[in-house]
């Protein structure tokens, strides 16, 4: 998570001013030790000596020396900062790909209303081609950031912010709220993942397959979901239809759970499933009252939606 290591145009502009910042920082720092290395020597107090150095009141092309330079200092830094702002802040190409990202108490969505595809916590785009994010906060302020795509951008509720990028360099990136949210605040994670333009159509493709009827024991974690309390929070196509909490239809393609808390395993998926508050403190998913056995079916069932 590292703001140097830049992965996409956006990135690379805030970096540039960040460079200039720094040689700018560096260049004072230079004038500043030089100046005072030259006046601890030039002044320093010598054996024998007894005469006070010519006292100076007022010094007119001093004082407008000091008052013209942090003048210029802070134009060098204001011209390259207010055109990276305006860059960025440009109304997204004709062609980006739309995303609504929606900032939950604590987890993301994700919606492409063009591909008709819905997910969470794990955020794909395409390399080479603008994506265009529209930020909306349904409960509290949140902040959308992922340091090597660039960053960070307000999740407000009540108002849309954008955020737009072309990631460069096929991968995986993680990303944090950066906004205080509440007790599980620092439990809000995600992953960008950067495809190549083939496997992100293939991904896509996968979002939109009809899902297999399960067997066995992924079978009897059907059943059991779909008599619980889970089918009035959770999504899963052709099952489910709740809004509260994330998107499960595809759920088993993802590598993590709990917004990256924990990576996706039968085990972590069942330990979940039985009390969700113990892994994430405050977590809105309450404790289901599931056995062993249960938990199990149910994570075997949601593990195979993929």
């Amino acid at each position: 998570m590292s703001t140097l290591a830049a992965r996409s145009d956006y990135a690379r502009e805030i970096l540039h001013v960040y460079g200039i910042v720094t040689w700018v920082a560096i260049g004072i720092a230079l004038v500043v030790g030089v100046a005072l290395a030259w006046i601890i020597v030039r002044f320093r107090d010598q054996p024998g000596a007894s005469r006070v150095p010519a006292q100076t009141r007022g010094h007119t092309l001093l004082e407008i020396s000091w008052t013209i330079a942090p003048a210029l200092v802070l134009l060098a830094i204001a011209i390259p900062t207010i055109q990276v702002i305006f860059r960025t802040q440009a109304a997204p190409p004709r062609d980006a790909l739309e995303i609504t990202v929606y900032g939950h108490q604590w987890w993301w969505e994700f919606r492409y209303p063009a591909l008709q595809v819905v997910t969470a916590n794990e955020l794909h785009v395409p390399a080479g081609r603008p994506v265009a994010l529209t930020l909306q906060g349904p409960d509290v302020i949140h902040s959308f950031w992922v340091p090597r795509l660039g960053g960070k951008r307000d999740v407000i509720p009540g108002r849309l912010n954008r955020l737009t990028f072309t990631a460069e360099t096929p991968g995986e990136y993680r990303g944090q709220c950066a906004e205080f949210c509440g007790v599980s605040h620092a439990n809000m994670g995600m992953r960008v993942i950067v495809d190549a333009p083939d496997a992100f159509a293939r991904w896509v493709a996968a979002q939109k397959t009809e899902l297999a009827e399960p067997a066995g024991l992924a079978a009897e974690g059907k059943a059991i979901f779909a008599g619980r309390a889970c089918v009035g929070c959770h999504t899963i196509r052709g099952v489910s239809s709740g809004a509260l909490g994330p998107d499960l239809t595809t759920f088993g393609s993802r590598h993590t759970l709990a917004a990256g808390l924990l990576p996706i395993s039968v085990d972590n998926v069942a330990a979940w499933l039985k009390n969700p508050p113990a892994l994430k403190p405050d977590a809105k998913m309450p404790a289901l009252g599931l056995t062993d056995e249960q938990a199990r079916a149910v994570a075997t069932y949601l593990i195979g939606l993929k």
